[in-house]
């Protein structure tokens, strides 16, 4: 398999003279390109790149360097020479910033500009551009803009006098309509113009809707010279939100008998103007720009916090460090090379026990890569340092955020400004605040002052990297485990409840027969037997039925060992706090030496264990053997083997919400602990989140299946054959009501949830005011709102939605009827600038309301969930469908959303965008034809069919070029209108003028 791997050197060098040297050296070059393949499959995927294409049609961006001279080739030929020795001396003699503005230079030889698209074309390709689809598009919508601008000016001597920006009316105001006032005037003494017609664009459109402006209907009217014309547009709108339109004055010239069109945009928004005003972006976004890293030639290790060695270990853990050929694959080419090249180099031909470790490993290393740019990002320049002690407090922003995320323990990289380039000092952190880090560097650390700066790079925490590699690296392979079979599967008829004896310790468990069951089957099972599986989704009580079991084994066999992993730490705490009946020689809750003791339940401190100097740790081996059941979370789990407790020790692993940690994380405990007598249990539900990964190709290549989605995909684990067995689903849903469920059942559970909540509970809104439907608690509230972003942060958030969110709570809070508490309410939104926000304007009115992303509120419930989705673009034209609703529309996000509420559950959203995905269009549907909308209107026929494999985004957008095609032929037939045509053609013959 080696002699197959390509030359890393030939990639990066063109060339490679090491005669020693036995990787492969046959590539193909792309001549257009000058791209290096190294089989024909990786050059038909080149040609069909992005990259490639671009380079054949001649499309290229240049950029000029005003310092230099230089003229450079796209984007990463910019961030090149940039960073060029030659750029940064010139700079530095002129005595200019080397991060200079590029300039666009205007004439580049054998290229011809193309305005509409900012890009260079090859002459050769000229005619070829001209034709393309994407250059017509543009080409259309500057047409468009042009008639637009056009129509917007004053002509002919008439002047419209009219601002209708209504700007931010209040709710009363708005229902009753809001009056704003135009003047028509004209300063031509003997002009014979009339005011003919007075309209709403989008009530005569190409596609015509209801608007909510109005215009006073006027009549035929003369315009004089010596009086101006007064007409009035109404703004009245009976919900919050935005909306903008376009009136168009028609206009005819009676002498000339000719039309003309003057336009006027309009504009309102309902709702609150301090809070609008309050919540409005602090400074204009920005995009960060990510530019090419300066190498870190020299790194100063710095001191290290003493919880680093807070617990005893005593296996070593291996660096792990990513192989160089892999880093050099990862750093050249299109994605699609990248995939392509790792399948074929770097992974097994197939996933099986011997690959295994292999192809896994290799998959940790892209995601770590992955990460590493990622942290890039949060790079600062010109940051400032604070003495106290032997500690430097950095101010660190969206720190409280975890963007990014710092641990104590963790590496951050700082350089003075001026310093030796590739210089650098480490500093070890120690201490973790709010806003700030504190840091410990070497003692060669000095020239600090108040006022020096500093170059800051946030280094990614890698022990958790390591702990995954470690296990991937034990021997323990058995098929039973990794890839079980029916051969793994013992014959016969599961233990049925009527034949087997059992003392339920949750009463609750022995009213539910698929719990009951999944219990038996667990307490059951032969030593070595293969993993088995307790499928629950939501409300269905799987932490409840794996707690029982966990109970129920010890009660079983005295003997027994257990393992308990979730994870995070809040689903191992759960875990922890529902064992609580053990007691603390029985039960020991670990947590990492990082964990501050303030982020502990007080119930669980009894079953830790700390230092002298407060971090936490572990008891001594003979204590520590002597645990029934040890809970920590997934990655932690590697402590026990660490410290050298003996492969075997744990009779069972028991790894809770297994659909949110990747497999190398779930089978950290699994490869270091198990041996042929080891039962796995799994619990979890695949059809919700999984777990969170930033590498597309890591995605692609299988990273973001969970171990337990991959099982539930094999034969051995099909819900009805393998039910008691391998498998129970748990069907019982205790969290909802009916109606907040039943979508959700349909699409990912084939109808088999039933609704068995509390009655008192699930009904507890039935009849609210909150409720269009009394009898149906669900609500969907149209919203059209504006997407903004600030400052640097590429993260969208909608103050139009944030203030709703927050009227829906103060209603619910102030509701003497329907009593609410805080702690009552949730509010899910997907992204973390919308969350900063809506805490903002919560703040003193609903402070302890949990606002957070889906997946923060995986696994949790309230009895009130809102969930703001934020997104509400209408640049159809030039926006797809990924880029309108990210990953709103992806279906996990969508179950987990949805299914958190008990007894009411409240969207806001603009249904114009939610409706482009499929998934959210039926569920849209659903709520409108329970009669459960309201505020802004439906825009489609909720009775019509919907289509699986989308589209929307496509029509919406033909809907729109429509549109701009019927205004431009408008503008075009009125300024053709009332031309009498004289003459039948018969000028051609006539002989020219003579002019002088």
């Amino acid at each position: 398999m080696v002699a197959l791997a390509i030359c890393p050197r030939l990639h990066a060098e063109g060339s490679c003279q090491d005669p020693q040297c036995g990787l492969n050296h046959v590539m193909l070059t792309c001549d257009p390109c000058g791209f290096m393949c190294a089989s024909a499959a990786e050059m038909e995927e080149h040609t069909n790149s992005r990259i490639h294409q671009n380079k054949v049609k001649g499309t290229s961006i240049f950029f000029r360097c005003s310092v230099c001279g230089t003229r450079t080739i796209g984007r990463q030929g910019w961030n090149a020479h940039v960073h060029s020795r030659k750029h940064l001396q010139k700079t530095q003699q002129a005595g200019v910033d080397p991060n200079i503005i590029p300039e666009e230079p205007d004439q580049i030889p054998k290229h011809t500009y193309c305005v509409s698209c900012s890009v260079h074309i090859q002459d050769a390709y000229w005619d070829r551009h001209l034709k393309g689809e994407k250059h017509l598009e543009k080409e259309r919508f500057a047409a468009f803009k042009v008639v637009l601008d056009e129509t917007e000016k004053d002509k002919h001597g008439i002047s419209v006098a009219a601002d209708f920006d209504f700007g931010i009316v209040d709710l009363p105001e708005a229902t009753n309509g809001k009056v704003l006032n135009g003047t028509i005037s004209t300063s031509i003494p003997l002009s014979r113009i009339m005011l003919v017609d007075i309209k709403i664009t989008s009530v005569t459109g190409a596609t015509p809707a209801r608007s909510t402006f109005r215009v006073g209907t006027l009549g035929a009217c003369m315009i004089k010279v010596s009086q101006s014309l007064t007409f009035s547009v109404t703004f009245c709108q009976n919900y919050a939100g935005r909306c903008q339109d376009r009136l168009e004055l028609v206009f005819e010239d009676t002498q000339l008998k000719t039309r003309f069109t003057i336009a006027r945009p309009l504009f309102g928004i309902v709702g609150n103007k301090a809070d609008h005003e309050r919540l409005r972006p602090v400074a204009p976004y920005v995009p960060r720009k990510k530019s090419a890293r300066q190498p870190e030639l020299m790194v100063v290790e710095g001191i290290r916090p003493p919880a680093l060695k807070a617990v005893p270990y005593v296996v070593p853990l291996p660096r792990a460090a990513i192989p160089g050929g892999l880093a050099t694959t990862l750093s050249t080419g299109s994605p699609a090379n990248i995939l392509s090249r790792v399948q074929s180099v770097f992974l097994p031909p197939e996933l099986n026990t011997q690959g295994y470790a292999r192809h896994f490993k290799h998959l940790l290393w892209i995601e770590e890569f992955r990460m590493e740019k990622d942290l890039e990002i949060y790079d600062m320049t010109n940051a400032n340092l604070t003495q106290h002690g032997n500690l430097y407090y950095l101010d660190v922003p969206g720190l409280a955020e975890k963007r990014p995320s710092v641990l104590v323990g963790d590496r951050i990289l700082v350089q003075q400004r001026g310093a030796q380039e590739g210089h650098w000092f480490e500093g070890g952190v120690h201490v973790v605040r709010k806003e700030e880090v504190g840091l410990r560097f070497n003692a060669s650390f000095r020239g600090w002052t108040r006022d020096q700066r500093y170059n800051v790079r946030f280094k990614l925490n890698r022990y958790p990297v390591r702990r995954q590699h470690q296990a991937l690296d034990t021997a323990f392979s058995e098929e039973r485990v990794l890839f079980p079979e029916g051969v793994h599967v013992p014959r016969g008829p599961y233990p049925k409840q009527a034949d087997v004896r059992l003392r339920v310790i949750n009463p609750l468990i022995a009213t539910n027969p698929p719990q009951l069951q999944a219990v038996i089957s667990i307490v059951k099972q032969a030593p070595g037997a293969a993993p088995f599986v307790i499928f629950g989704p939501p409300g269905t009580g799987k932490t409840i039925t794996m707690v029982e079991a966990i109970k129920q084994v010890l009660r079983a066999n005295p003997n027994a060992r257990i393992l308990a992993c979730a994870p995070s730490n809040s689903a191992a705490d759960l875990i922890a706090q529902r064992l609580s009946d053990l007691n603390t020689n029985e039960l020991f809750r670990f947590y990492a030496p990082s964990r501050v003791k303030d982020m502990v339940p007080d119930s669980l401190l009894p079953y830790t264990h700390a230092r002298p100097d407060g971090h936490f740790s572990v008891p001594p081996m003979a204590r520590m053997m002597r645990f029934k059941v040890i809970v920590t979370t997934c990655v932690s789990a590697s402590v026990v083997s660490g410290i050298g407790i003996p492969r075997g020790h744990y009779s069972h692993i028991f790894v809770d919400e297994a659909g949110q940690a990747t497999e190398p994380e779930a089978f950290i405990a699994i490869k270091t602990m198990a041996n042929s007598n080891t039962n796995v249990i799994l619990s979890g539900d695949p059809k919700q989140l999984g777990p969170i990964i930033r590498s597309d190709i890591a995605c692609k290549l299988g990273l973001e299946t969970s171990y337990i989605e991959r099982l539930m995909k094999r034969d051995a684990y099909d819900v009805r054959r393998g039910y008691g067995i391998t498998v129970v689903k748990l069907v019982k849903n205790f969290r909802s009501h009916n109606t907040i469920l039943k979508f959700p059942n349909e699409r990912f559970y084939e109808g088999e949830l039933e609704q068995c909540g509390d009655k008192k509970t699930i009904n507890a809104f039935l009849g609210s005011s909150y409720l269009p439907n009394k009898d149906f608690p669900i609500v969907f509230h149209g919203l059209c709102g504006k997407d903004d972003r600030e400052a640097s942060s590429p993260s969208f958030f909608n103050i139009d939605e944030v203030l709703q969110v927050k009227s829906y709570v103060e209603h619910l809070r102030a509701d003497r009827r329907f009593r609410t508490t805080d702690n009552d309410i949730g509010v899910i939104t997907p992204y973390n600038a919308q969350c900063r926000k809506i805490r903002t304007a919560l703040r003193g009115v609903a402070d302890s309301v949990k606002v957070g992303s889906v997946e923060e509120f995986q696994g949790q419930e309230r009895p009130v969930i809102i969930i703001s989705t934020v997104r509400s673009s209408t640049e159809f034209v030039e926006y797809d469908l990924r880029h309108t609703l990210g990953f709103v529309a992806n279906p996990r996000r969508f179950n987990v959303s949805v299914t958190r509420a008990k007894a009411l559950l409240i969207v806001i959203g603009d249904p114009s965008v939610l409706s482009l995905d499929p998934l959210w269009r039926s569920f849209l549907n659903y709520i409108h034809n329970n009669r459960g909308w309201t505020g802004s209107p439906i825009t489609w026929d909720p009775n019509a069919p919907v289509d699986e494999a989308g589209g929307y985004d496509r029509q919406i957008r033909e809907a729109a070029k429509l549109d701009m095609n019927d205004f431009a032929r408008r503008m075009e037939q009125l300024t053709l209108a009332g031309v009498e045509a004289t003459e039948d053609g018969g000028n051609v013959d006539r002989p020219w003028r003579d002019v002088e």
